[in-house]
């Protein structure tokens, strides 16, 4: 397994809108997605966009995600962290099927089978308890999954 680019950090909320007037006004984010749901995975997300080395948007995202009703996973995170904080990681490989069964080989405790993520693409969880604590998103970058 190589370290792939850090793509986003995912950052649970008990209110997108709060967070992005968080950033907004605290943090002087200037480039703001609209949120959308993903019913599958049961959030609304929201990314904001940070600057790169080169001052262009193109730094690492925050993830903003609010559970939608019926989601546990993030529902019980907000119950243990009621402000909300950092939920996990996500790192870009160029292939996912060849990082997941990476991981597997290992030993690492893969979270389900790839599936479409928030920016259309595949994405699989790593167990924190494999990732010294951070819950860990992998993601394929270079190819939209239909």
């Amino acid at each position: 397994m190589k370290l792939g680019r850090l793509n986003h950090i995912g950052v649970a909320t008990p209110s997108i809108a709060d967070s992005v007037v968080f950033y907004r006004d605290v943090m002087g984010a200037t480039k703001i997605h609209e949120p959308f749901d993903l019913p599958d995975q049961g959030v609304k997300v929201c990314f904001v966009d940070t600057p790169g080395a080169d001052g262009a948007m193109n730094g690492t995202q925050i993830e903003l995600i609010e559970p939608l009703p019926g989601n546990a996973s993030i529902a019980g995170f907000l119950e243990k962290n009621p402000a909300g904080g950092q939920h996990h990681m996500c790192y870009e490989v160029p292939d996912i099927h060849a990082a997941k069964a990476e991981f597997e080989k290992m030993g690492k405790r893969v979270l389900g089978e790839p599936r479409i993520g928030a920016h259309g693409t595949l994405i699989f969880f790593v167990h924190p308890k494999d990732m010294q604590g951070v819950l860990t998103e992998i993601m394929e970058v270079g190819v939209k999954a239909h």
